[in-house]
């Protein structure tokens, strides 16, 4: 897992890199190096940490 992704907690806000569409996603858990996000246009989504470094929103 990446550093960035290491430090996501419940709650924080992150965009998926590659999947600009999906829009914003709350963080609902990250255990493991997996990280479950709930996006506004995709619904939930299981993520490998190891393989996709999402990038946290700080001003959404």
């Amino acid at each position: 897992m990446s550093d960035m992704n290491s430090i996501l907690e419940p709650g924080m806000l992150v965009e998926h890199p590659e999947r600009p569409d999906w829009g914003v996603g709350q963080v609902q858990s990250n255990i493991g190096g997996r990280i479950t996000v709930n996006f506004r246009e995709e619904g939930k989504v299981v993520i490998d940490g190891s393989r996709v470094e999402l990038r946290p929103v700080l001003d959404p």
